[in-house]
């Protein structure tokens, strides 16, 4: 008689671990689930079930995401049509999800894949084993959901005593034995940036000086205004805990006494528009005492408010001691003047006799200087020029501009050689852009 031919069934084990703790071990959860599941597969010999070579275990991954490697690459070989047994421990093992679970089943049985668990033992291609499934799979879910609970409400409780609950440190504390601690490097800056914005009251300015000196982020990143924001408004820095909108008082020291923090949110409080406008209020006029007009007589810087906009000027002395029309220019927008006077000046850097003159100038100071170097340190004030401070183009114009001389078509500038050269010699030293 005839044997009966037995089908061979290809068997797949798939092992996960939701933490990490203890995957360093020689024999760990996943070897333990593997060596289970392969015993099972061993009792179901003579049913033709043989172990595929490939492994997949995912270990240190949640069940209440598909997004796990080995997961993925499993559902690929199922797909392939490469097998035909899924062998798992216990159903959580696969998800803790009945809707990712759902996903999964229906992948199963397109391709006509049978799902077994060691340890709750079905078939799901029984109506019988769909129902126990189902089942399993709403308590794996509920326990899931309450161990979640349970973990927000102790976060909740311990946050609510100033306990520190991990995550990134703010910038200016370290973390040692699960606890906040100053690290005085850092926290110099954070106090220097909250004195500071007092100062200038405006984040963009202060993230363009922060750039400046070279602070940046415990990561090495760019401290920028949004950034600078956050920290103004961390609660952290004054020895709080914060959790869902409320502060305690926190386990860790403050960096910022009460005081600095409740004068920089009185000015966070402003209207932005205010604060810009008060700041550019603020801005040393670029030209002040070196803008003439058509007459010979000085124009001096002046602003006007129109609601909550700023408008500056530059007038001439003859028209505020003779009145309008005594002068063909007589007013002009400071914003305009000053860009046509930049435009100007950041083309002198790079005209070749502009940079012989500089250099014949600085040689007289410092005799190694060459023309190289001169044309090299001019050149570098161009691509530099936005990023310097107000205070210091202003400084830069001084020196580098002996006066403008307007008229009703020109805008003529004279220059400064032995200022250029001055600027030259800086900049090969790196003092330019420094100062705030």
């Amino acid at each position: 008689m005839t044997k009966p031919i037995t089908r061979k069934m290809r068997c797949a084990i798939y092992t996960r671990k939701s933490n990490e703790a203890g995957l360093e071990q020689e024999f760990n959860s996943l070897h333990a689930q593997r060596e289970a599941c392969e015993a099972y597969i061993a009792s179901q010999k003579s049913e033709g079930w043989v172990l595929v070579r490939d492994q997949y275990d995912d270990g240190g991954v949640s069940g209440g995401t598909l997004e796990r490697p080995g997961l993925k690459r499993l559902m690929q070989e199922v797909e392939d049509g490469l097998v035909d047994v899924i062998v798992v421990y216990k159903i959580d093992r696969l998800s803790r999800s009945l809707a990712d679970f759902a996903k999964l089943v229906e992948v199963f049985d397109q391709h006509g894949v049978t799902f077994v668990s060691v340890t709750q033992s079905f078939n799901t291609t029984t109506s019988m084993g769909r129902l126990t499934l189902n089942i399993l799979l709403s308590f794996a879910q509920f326990e899931r959901e309450v161990t979640a609970e349970r973990i927000r409400d102790k976060v909740a409780a311990s946050r609510k005593k100033g306990m520190w609950m991990g995550g990134v440190p703010p910038y200016g504390y370290r973390v040692e034995n699960r606890k906040l601690l100053v690290d005085e490097d850092t926290a110099a800056h954070v106090r220097w940036i909250f004195a500071r914005f007092l100062e200038v009251g405006s984040g963009t300015e202060l993230a363009r000086e922060l750039a400046t000196r070279g602070i940046q982020t415990s990561r090495g990143n760019r401290i920028d205004k949004k950034y600078l924001y956050r920290m103004l408004n961390n609660r952290a820095y004054i020895g709080e805990a914060k959790h869902k909108g409320d502060s305690y008082p926190g386990e860790h020291d403050a960096i910022v006494d009460r005081e600095t923090w409740d004068r920089v949110h009185a000015i966070l409080k402003e209207s932005p528009r205010k604060r810009a406008a008060r700041t550019r209020a603020d801005t040393p006029a670029l030209l002040k005492g070196l803008l003439f007009g058509p007459d010979g007589a000085a124009f001096s810087p002046t602003h006007t408010r129109k609601g909550d906009r700023l408008y500056r000027y530059y007038v001439s002395q003859t028209v505020l001691k003779h009145g309008a029309g005594s002068c063909p220019v007589g007013r002009v927008p400071a914003g305009e003047i000053e860009a046509a006077v930049i435009e100007q000046l950041r083309a002198v850097f790079r005209q070749p006799e502009i940079v012989a003159g500089t250099w014949k100038t600085a040689r007289t100071h410092a005799d190694d200087i060459t023309e190289v170097d001169a044309r090299a340190a001019l050149q570098q004030l161009d691509p530099l020029w936005d990023e310097l401070f107000p205070a210091e183009q202003a400084r830069i114009v001084g020196l580098a501009i002996e006066r403008v001389d307007i008229a009703v078509d020109s805008v003529n500038v004279r220059l400064r050689m032995d200022g250029l050269s001055g600027l030259a010699r800086e900049m090969l030293a790196g003092g330019v852009g420094m100062a705030a």
